[in-house]
Order: structure tokens, then C-alpha cells, then sequence
């Protein structure tokens, strides 16, 4: 199916998802890696479980580009998970050069596994963004706000929040922009 002028990041978070796409990439994205398309001009691409005796549960994340009809890209990496323990691991930002994968858009994104009772500070690397948490698993407060298992929750007009793990925890931290 097709696709233009969207930045689309894939996180498996079990099992695998096979990709075809137009642009002659054909890949399996595992549990670990992380996988953006800049559909730009436009792209056709295809995604399924390669595995039928095994779920895939992922993260499909879709965000409107900063600049649009860019020419179309793939990226996909494997996460060094090591980072992610007590610390904010920084997955995907605008940059080339930084940490994990780049998007064409003022977005960084963070994936987190606190041991019980951690907490941690985090600030925005650019004024005017806003954060979405998503709860992967366990329990963490966000800035005092309880978040079980799948829960989720925005925060804006703030520069810093405040992530306590409750019980073991995974989670997903989108900086993104509120406005486009």
C-alpha cells in the first residue's frame, strides 16, 4: 500500500515484521531494532508476521514530516538494550549523527527500563515540544500521574518531567512538536 510525506517509526516489541517497500528494501524487524521510513515523494511498502506461530505486538508511530515531498528513506538498527536500564536510551531524533535512527521532524524518542523505585529527570531538547509517555510495562508515576501497564499520557507546557518506576518498568518517551 502506499504512503507520502510521513515519518513512520516501527519498535517491535515481541517478535518479528517482515518489510517490502518500493525503494528494493526487504527486511525482518525484530524485537530490539527500530525502523523508520520517510515516505517523502512516496513509497509502497508491504508488513506482516513472517511467523505464524508467534504474535508481533510493535509500536507503529506516525508523525507529519518538518519538510515535505523529501526523498524517500529506510533506516533500521538493533538498540543497544544495555542503555536503556535507568536512563533515558535515546532512540530516534532529527540528527544523522545522534543516537538511533534520524526523522525528518523535531522529534526525540527514548526507550527506558527503570528498576523499582528509580526516578529520573528528563528535559526537552527543543522549547514549544511537548512529551507523550507510553507505559510498555509495570507501573511509573509521570510527574505524580499513575500509569499502569498500556496506559499513556501527554504533558505540555513543561520543560522537565519527573519518571519514578513504581514496580520494573518499560516505557516509551516521545518529544515531539504540539504545534505544526
Amino acid at each position: 500500500h502506499p504512503h507520502d510525506n510521513m515519518e513512520i517509526i516501527t519498535i517491535p516489541l515481541e517478535g518479528d515484521l517482515a518489510h517490502k517497500d518500493s525503494m528494493g528494501n526487504g527486511t525482518t524487524i525484530k524485537s530490539g531494532d527500530i525502523q523508520v521510513m520517510s515516505a517523502g515523494t512516496g513509497i509502497q511498502h508491504s508488513e506482516f508476521n513472517p511467523n505464524h506461530n508467534h504474535h508481533t505486538k510493535l509500536f507503529q508511530i506516525w508523525l507529519f514530516p518538518k519538510y515535505r515531498n523529501v526523498e524517500p528513506r529506510y533506516q533500521q538498527i538493533t538498540l543497544d538494550q544495555s542503555l536503556q536500564k535507568n536512563d533515558f536510551a535515546q532512540i530516534l531524533s532529527p540528527n544523522p549523527d545522534d543516537a538511533g535512527v534520524w526523522i525528518h521532524q523535531d522529534a526525540w524518542f527514548y526507550l527506558s527500563d527503570f528498576d523499582k523505585d528509580f526516578s529520573k529527570k528528563l528535559s526537552l531538547k527543543k522549547e514549544g515540544n511537548g512529551f507523550y509517555i507510553m507505559n510498555i510495562e509495570g507501573e511509573i508515576e509521570v510527574n505524580g500521574e499513575k500509569l499502569e501497564r498500556r496506559d499513556a499520557i501527554g504533558i505540555w507546557a513543561t520543560n522537565e518531567i519527573e519518571i519514578k518506576a513504581n514496580s520494573n518498568a518499560k516505557f516509551l518517551v516521545m518529544e515531539i512538536p504540539m504545534e505544526q
